[in-house]
């Protein structure tokens, strides 16, 4: 029979104890977490962007007259560095939502793993990401070129950071940043949190592809029925796969042609608006 181990004073160590399990997230809890993480983030974009677009209907121009700008400057050309300073804190203060949703996952008992939000499958997030943004891009610029002929649509201003050396940098982390923010918690937390609370996977997808599509309103009608059959598009394949990752991918990969196409594009081609 094997002899107690004993600490140094020729006692018997205690036995560690497990940390308790969270306790189970009761409805109401999740309904006033759902609530302060919409407030704190992109519902409050879409309340924004409801206040914006009756604004623009009500100026005297035309939709099609105005511009809506998406990454702007903060301050004037000749001070760079300011302006910088302001982008990279644009950057990581944009981000905290998708902290605070990882860490709510974790306090419930799951993680980002539960939504996919990992680097376990790097070749099939690309690959699907990659195949995805190709047709959802290839279909919002036909939506957005179309509803800005219609006048439905504003016409959109990708950047307007005065072509500063550190431009694309901005560009390509602003658009990675679009695509971290809204997969995360637009698809992956809020559609787990839907559906725990009880919701049928077609109401909790309606759910987060309506949420899509208001925080789009700002730049018009148009953009708003194209990010919702985006956002149903995107939850649809969540659903397949389980996994936001490939989104990510998709989202960041459409943003950065934008942001960083528009600088070169926009004034060349005839057929393309803007500012």
């Amino acid at each position: 029979m094997a002899e107690p181990i004993l600490d140094s004073a020729g006692q018997t160590p205690p036995v560690p104890r497990r940390p308790p399990s969270p306790p189970p997230l009761s409805r109401r809890a999740a309904h006033v977490e759902i609530w302060c993480v919409l407030a704190l983030s992109l519902g409050a974009s879409a309340v924004a962007a409801t206040i914006s677009f009756v604004g623009a209907l009500t100026a005297p121009e035309a939709l099609s007259e105005q511009t809506a700008s998406l990454v702007t400057s903060a301050a004037d050309a000749e001070r760079p560095w300011l302006d910088l300073s302001w982008q990279l804190y644009r950057l990581v203060f944009a981000l905290a939502p998708v902290a605070l949703v990882l860490h709510l996952l974790h306090r419930s008992g799951d993680s980002a793993r539960a939504i996919g939000f990992d680097l376990r499958r790097p070749g099939f997030d690309l690959g699907w990401g990659a195949l995805v943004a190709a047709g959802v891009g290839l279909g919002g610029l036909v939506v957005y070129l179309v509803s800005v002929q219609l006048g439905l649509n504003r016409p959109i201003a990708p950047s307007t950071l005065n072509g500063h050396w550190w431009q694309h940098a901005v560009l390509v982390l602003q658009a990675v940043k679009n695509g971290v923010l809204e997969e995360v918690v637009v698809v992956g937390y809020l559609m787990l949190r839907l559906e725990r609370l009880g919701w049928s996977p077609v109401r909790a997808v309606a759910a987060s592809a309506v949420l899509r599509a208001f925080y789009h309103l700002y730049q018009g009608v148009g953009m708003f029925f194209g990010n919702l059959v985006m956002g149903l598009v995107f939850c649809w394949l969540y659903r397949r796969c389980g996994r936001v990752m490939p989104l990510v991918v998709a989202h960041s990969l459409i943003d950065i042609v934008a942001f960083v196409g528009s600088v070169h594009l926009i004034g060349r081609l005839d057929w393309l608006p803007g500012a």
